[in-house]
């Protein structure tokens, strides 16, 4: 993919797989589904809850990666990884709901932030800014 095919790519409401490493060893990265949100040229945020096994991960190793993909047939994805620019905590009601409002159905927008509202102060935004690339599109292999 060019860089604007995989930013427009990353950009489109998928679920990502991030990815992050134990930097003390002795296991595996941890993989795990996410939400997140990017606009070309910008950085990579996720909300995640800030006791998360991820985001101590995330803390000590300061990078992590991201990888979205379309199963439809050709299957693409972009996987982006990049140094942590910003851990937010303490995120307010509008990032919340910006992100639900990325991934969900209107209808199930409200729902959403009212089950979820007792648990909202233990949420932090990760900010990363893409670093390495790498992109797949079976589509243009022939």
């Amino acid at each position: 993919m060019s860089a604007a095919e995989r930013e427009a790519f990353l950009a489109e409401p998928r679920i990502g797989v991030l990815a992050v490493r134990d930097s003390r060893g002795g296991r595996a990265p941890l993989q795990t589904p996410v939400w997140y949100d990017y606009r070309p040229g910008g950085e990579v945020a996720v909300i995640t809850g800030q006791a998360s096994l991820k985001v101590r991960f995330i803390r000590e190793s300061g990078r992590f990666t991201l990888c979205a993909q379309d199963p439809a047939l050709p299957p693409r994805y972009v996987s982006v990884e990049g140094p942590v620019v910003a851990i937010h905590e303490n995120i307010d009601s509008g990032v919340r709901e910006a992100m639900a409002r990325r991934y969900l159905e209107p209808a199930d927008v409200e729902k959403y932030l009212e089950s979820t509202r007792g648990i909202a102060m233990d949420y932090v935004v990760v900010r990363m800014r893409p670093e390495h690339w790498s992109t797949t599109d079976y589509g243009k292999l022939g």
